[in-house]
């Protein structure tokens, strides 16, 4: 008895779950009927085809310079040094440490 009981609730997660799985693609899945709403998604593929590579999309001098500025600002801020690319995600290396083995004989 107990586990039908189990088996049961089990049944009623899974069904809630995929209930909820549906409920979220289910929009993306459909056609969009109205114009407004399919020149939205029109324009944001168009911008993802743009910013591929995480450059800026279509920036201006004064864009770039100020850019340039704020990265500035923070290697000076998070101690970087000139010539190290901040954006970068940083490599850490790490060297085991040399343990002088045990003397069994002591």
């Amino acid at each position: 008895m107990n586990s039908s009981r189990l088996l049961l609730k089990s049944v009623r997660v899974v069904s809630k779950s995929a209930q909820r799985d549906i409920g979220v693609f289910a929009p993306a899945l459909q056609k969009v009927s109205d114009p407004i709403q399919q020149l939205f998604i029109d324009k944001l593929r168009e911008y993802k085809k743009k910013s591929s590579g995480g450059q800026l999309v279509d920036p201006t001098p004064e864009i770039q310079r100020e850019h340039a500025q704020e990265l500035t600002k923070l290697a000076k801020q998070f101690g970087g040094k000139e010539g190290v690319d901040m954006t970068k995600f940083p490599d850490f290396k790490f060297v085991d440490p040399v343990i002088d083995p045990i003397n069994q004989e002591e």
